[in-house]
């Protein structure tokens, strides 16, 4: 009777245990924004990356730490000549619905993003390649538009795709990959799901299922974590980061800054610009808004460990006296300045956009702040024919290289730029091809000291990545803000 009465317990036990044990195995993440497409080659989007970042892969691939290694590539590419590549893949690899990964889905992906008509939003980590060529069924030849020092790290972030499915016109709201996920729906306005790649060639993650949620208000996260809604939120405010089980924060990529139009409008002048960078105040800005989780950016779009960084160049001080003098001098006084931003994308993205206003009109400037949603402020920050005075944007560098945020931000005719500035583009072309290090650092220290004293924008800050967890969640945040759920594990 005894051993009939532990038989029934332990039986009573394992049904209890099991279900619990299976639904530790889902996770929930808030994001800020919820992702305007899920075509991982078409927009510059935050929320699309977090969840592309686990349905999709790419040749290159980094440790959290930063290092690169081959990712769907089987070795490291091989440069053959100044301006080509081979590249050898990994055998027995598909996607997941059944298409093979091979010569053709690489060279399809590399022809599709950089194809003009196609207009992809992420063109400044792509755009020295010029070609890509099938040698066999494992082996592609990548050519560029000359020498290309920094091409495994564009190969690192460029996601490779099934060359038949993306044809479909549902493909950016059905994605396949090569990844450890695979996508099952998505209840637009509410969330996404995604559940285990069975069949995923490599080494097989923990989580069987996490749906993404879409929540703007920081607090709104902040509660559903501490009601166990929620296991990882992003953007967590620094203010909160006592009050949830876990607050990860590793120092990031992402920069933000304000974009200023020097071809047209009131911030033409170099006067009113300078102007608008000694209003604020840096420092109150990192300490007030970020309680110590910021630093102020070196007036550059660079960290001290990206190439190209120039340590010469520093941030505008505060000086409000300055600034009005030099709107005095230019006979701007008074002038009204259009700023632009969004709210939720990224950590205290109002607030600062908000801050910075006050800051400028405390010198005589009338800020006109216009915060939108985030699809439509991506087609004004990308849009040349709507760009305003002044833009809000937090810029982030995953290549580490200056080539990167200076091609898409700083080149005349770059995706986000605001100038038409011959000599900095010039310099700019001139370093993206030179091969010899000490001859491109000093290409660029020229584009960043001509840059500042241009003040082609405002430098706020380099902030930190700050996440709120879960206690059942185990995870360690990376440099390149990548969240992959491969990387984490639940505790039982």
């Amino acid at each position: 009777m005894n051993r009939m009465r532990r038989l029934l317990l332990t039986g009573l036990m394992l049904c209890l245990v099991g279900p619990v044990y299976a639904q530790a195995q889902e996770i929930v993440i808030a994001l800020g924004s919820e992702p305007t497409t899920l075509d991982p080659q078409l927009r510059e989007d935050g929320g699309e990356r977090a969840v592309n970042d686990n349905i999709y892969e790419t040749l290159m691939a980094r440790k959290p730490d930063g290092t690169l290694l081959p990712g769907l590539a089987a070795a490291e590419p091989r440069l053959l000549d100044s301006s080509s590549w081979e590249v050898k893949l990994r055998p027995g690899i598909t996607f997941q619905n059944g298409e093979p990964f091979n010569a053709d889905a690489v060279v399809y992906s590399i022809k599709r993003i950089i194809d003009p008509q196609f207009n992809s939003e992420q063109m400044s980590f792509f755009n020295t390649i010029k070609d890509a060529q099938k040698v066999d069924d494992l082996t592609v030849k990548v050519f560029t538009d000359g020498p290309d020092p920094i091409l495994l790290s564009r190969l690192y972030w460029m996601k490779i795709v099934p060359p038949s499915h993306s044809k479909d016109a549902k493909f950016a709201e059905k994605p396949v990959g090569t990844g450890p996920y695979r996508f099952v729906r998505w209840n637009r306005g509410q969330n996404i799901i995604l559940e285990k790649n069975q069949a995923y060639w490599g080494d097989k993650p923990q989580i069987r299922k996490v749906t993404y949620r879409f929540v703007s208000d920081p607090g709104t996260r902040l509660a559903g974590l501490k009601a166990g809604e929620f296991d990882v939120i992003t953007n967590l405010l620094p203010e909160f980061k006592d009050q949830v089980p876990k607050a990860i924060h590793v120092m990031g990529l992402e920069f933000p800054i304000i974009i200023l139009h020097a071809d047209a409008g009131p911030t033409k002048d170099v006067r009113v610009r300078q102007a608008l960078n000694y209003a604020v105040d840096k420092k109150a800005l990192a300490e007030g808004l970020f309680e110590g989780f910021a630093q102020i950016s070196p007036g550059q779009l660079l960290s001290p460990s990206f190439f190209g960084f120039n340590k010469d160049v520093q941030a505008y001080p505060y000086n409000p006296e300055k600034a009005g003098a030099l709107l005095k001098e230019a006979g701007a006084a008074g002038v009204t300045v259009e700023v632009i931003g969004t709210a939720g994308r990224w950590l205290k993205d109002r607030e600062m956009v908000e801050a910075v206003a006050a800051f400028w009109d405390k010198v005589g400037i009338k800020s006109k702040v216009r915060i939108f949603e985030f699809n439509e402020y991506l087609n004004r920050l990308f849009d040349r024919k709507t760009r305003a005075d002044a833009i809000f944007v937090v810029s982030s560098n995953e290549l580490m290289d200056a080539d990167k945020s200076f091609s898409a931000y700083y080149k005349a005719g770059g995706i986000g730029s605001s100038n038409t500035d011959k000599e900095l583009a010039s310099l700019i072309d001139a370093a993206r091809t030179e091969t010899d290090p000490g001859k491109r650092s000093a290409l660029y220290h020229q584009a960043v000291k001509r840059a500042h004293e241009q003040a082609y924008f405002v430098w706020l800050l380099n902030i930190e990545d700050v996440y709120g967890v879960s206690k059942h969640v185990e995870w360690a945040a990376r440099v390149d803000a990548k969240m992959l759920v491969g990387e984490m594990t639940v505790n039982k």
